[in-house]
């Protein structure tokens, strides 16, 4: 299996692993922040058409200028039935663009502060899409009688809860598997699985 992943923050020892089991290959806009095999720019990939069959592209969108144009060309290369893991801050109910200038730790800009609605630009470019969660946020978001708090960590938590799409969430990890694996708190992993339509 192909297997691309844009800008991965994990060391040698997950590249080898991956290695082991895909043909894997990592990439990176600038190669300057992560180090990549290869230099992509998301919104202009040098890559042929349905050339890649996974992509995994953690906390990566939120850095590219043009959303729309970067999810057709994911789309141009994947195969058919390829599939996208898309990670991105999760910060608010419908996204907005930064007022003032951001970074993250890498001095990278953030151009938006994705929110549901990011599902439906995924939809627009021809993808199925289930976005993935742990049991403990979706307990939070579907529990209807019980508005939650602002955590303080720049997550805007109601405003996730008033627009959450429950009928578009698949819980992945229950509340064992967050524990072991470290999913807390659950607002911070959640997963697009996007599938190319054939």
């Amino acid at each position: 299996m192909r297997l691309l992943e844009t800008s991965p923050r994990l060391g040698d020892g997950y590249r080898r692993t991956m290695c082991r089991s895909f043909h894997y290959t990592a990439s990176d806009f600038d190669l300057s922040a992560h180090e990549g095999d290869i230099r992509i720019d998301l919104q202009n990939i040098d890559l042929p058409d349905g050339s890649i069959d996974v992509l995994l592209t953690p906390h990566v969108l939120e850095h590219v200028p043009d959303t729309a144009r970067a999810l057709r060309e994911i789309g141009r290369i994947l195969s058919p039935g390829g599939r996208m893991y898309l990670q991105v801050p999760l910060s608010r109910g419908s996204t907005q663009v930064p007022t003032s200038p951001e970074f993250h730790a890498d001095n990278t800009p953030v151009f938006f502060n994705f929110g549901w609605d990011l599902t439906e630009s995924i939809r627009s470019a021809g993808f199925d899409v289930t976005v993935l969660v742990t049991q403990d946020f979706f307990d939070l978001l579907s529990n209807r009688s019980h508005r939650p708090e602002l955590t303080g960590d720049g997550f805007d938590v109601p405003s996730l809860w008033d627009n959450v799409p429950l009928n578009d969430i698949t819980v992945l990890a229950d509340h064992a598997m967050s524990r072991r694996l470290g999913f807390l708190p659950g607002h911070h992993f959640a997963t697009w699985e996007c599938i190319k339509r054939s």
